[in-house]
C-alpha cells in the first residue's frame, strides 16, 4: 500500500430528500458513511477537495474520514455523477477497522514491454481491477502483472498470473483473463481476401472443387455400376 495519506473533513447535515439540490447549489456534496450496521452518518463536503479525494483515492485506498470530533477510516464504495456535466453529486463511503480485513477493488497494470504490440498485433484489456481482501493497511494501490509473455495471436494473462504482495489474498476467479493478443480487424480482413484470392486462383487453373469432386465420385460411382452389370451378364450367359 501506498504511504500516502489521503484525508478529507465534512460537516454533519441534517438536509435531505429534494432538499440536497440546494446543498449542491452551495457548491456542497452530500456524503453518506455506512458503518457495519450502525446508523448511517449524513454529511457533506466542498467540492474541490471531495473530487481531489476521489480521484487519489478511488475505491481501493482507505480514507480518514473526519465528521465533526469523530475520525473514521473509510473506502469509497460509490460515487454518483451529474450525467449532464460529470460533475461529482454524491458519494457514499463504507467504514473499516484496522484491525479487520477489509475487500476492495484494486486497478491492475500490464508492466513491460509488450512483443505483441510491435508486431502489430493488438492486445485486448478484459480486465481493469480485482477483487482482494487484506487489512487496511496492506491494501495495495495496484496490482502487476507481467506482460512481457504477450508475443502471439492467442496469448494470455489472467488473474492467476497477478505478482500478489504478502498479505492480500485474490477474491476473482484465478481463470479470469486480463489481456489477451488478438489479429487487428484489418489484418483479418487481409487474411480473408488472401484466402479467397487463392481459392479464386485454383479454380481458374482447374484444381477441382467441390463440385468436380462431386462429379467425379458419381462418374466413378456409374463406371463400377456398369462393370458390375456386365460381368453379372457374363456369368449369366455361361
Amino acid at each position: 500500500m501506498s504511504s500516502e495519506k489521503i484525508s478529507v473533513t465534512l460537516a454533519e447535515r441534517k438536509t435531505l430528500g429534494k432538499q440536497l439540490s440546494e446543498l449542491r447549489g452551495k457548491g456542497l456534496i452530500p456524503v453518506v458513511i455506512h458503518d457495519h450496521g450502525q446508523p448511517s452518518i449524513h454529511a457533506s463536503g466542498e467540492q474541490v477537495p471531495i473530487e481531489k479525494v476521489v480521484a487519489a483515492a478511488g475505491g481501493h485506498h482507505p480514507v480518514e474520514v473526519k465528521v465533526g470530533k469523530e475520525d473514521r477510516l473509510a473506502l469509497i464504495r460509490e460515487v454518483d455523477y451529474n450525467p449532464r456535466n460529470n460533475k461529482i453529486r454524491h458519494v457514499v463511503f463504507q467504514s473499516i477497522k484496522r484491525d479487520q480485513k477489509a475487500q476492495a477493488e484494486i486497478p491492475i497494470e500490464l508492466h513491460g514491454d509488450i512483443p505483441a504490440e510491435h508486431a502489430g498485433l493488438m492486445v485486448l484489456r478484459q480486465l481493469d481491477t480485482v477483487e482482494v481482501e487484506a487489512l487496511p493497511a496492506n491494501l495495495p494501490d495496484i496490482i502487476p502483472v507481467d506482460a512481457t509473455v504477450l508475443k502471439e495471436v492467442g496469448d494470455t494473462v489472467s488473474v492467476a498470473d497477478l505478482q500478489v504482495p504478502p498479505k492480500v489474498t485474490i477474491l476473482t476467479e484465478e481463470t479470469y483473463p486480463i489481456a489477451t493478443v488478438e489479429q487487428p480487424k484489418d489484418q483479418l480482413a487481409e487474411a480473408d481476401a488472401a484466402a479467397e484470392a487463392l481459392a479464386e486462383d485454383a479454380e481458374i487453373e482447374g484444381i477441382p472443387g467441390d463440385e468436380e469432386a462431386a462429379e467425379d465420385q458419381e462418374a466413378a460411382d456409374s463406371n463400377a455400376d456398369t462393370t458390375g452389370d456386365s460381368a453379372a451378364e457374363e456369368k449369366s450367359s455361361e
